[in-house]
């Protein structure tokens, strides 16, 4: 085995192994939703509905890269990045200026984007 494909396929294990993590976790977080819909604060809704829905792109992302062995869409990854640079920008300046929620929203969508654009890579 040479050591291109030996890292090909070390990269599709973890890819693999991050697929499964993912689909797990957009799978509870349905079923959450669906079971506490009536209950939780709408913008906690919202914020959950954005996360699921980076969670299926980043699933759609990594079906592909493991079928097809490289990204299908590299202006996705631009955008993404540009997303995050903005957004890490607009936190420097405004942090202190934020509510606390929106912070923490924030930051987890940062996380999320940190995530999806280490898996597209």
């Amino acid at each position: 085995m040479s050591n291109t494909s030996g890292k090909t396929s070390s990269e599709n294990e973890r890819r693999v192994d991050h697929l499964i993590n993912l689909v797990e976790r957009e799978t509870r977080t349905e079923r959450h939703l669906e079971q506490n819909s009536e209950i939780s604060n709408p913008e906690n809704l919202k914020h959950a509905k954005e996360v699921q829905q980076g969670r299926n792109e980043e699933i759609k992302n990594l079906k592909n890269i493991i079928v097809h062995g490289e990204h299908s869409n590299n202006d996705q990854v631009k955008n993404l990045e540009k997303r995050y640079e903005y957004t890490n920008g607009y936190l420097d300046h405004n942090a202190d200026h934020m509510d606390n929620e929106a912070l923490k929203n924030t930051v987890e969508k940062q996380e999320h984007r940190k995530d999806q654009l280490n898996s597209m890579k």
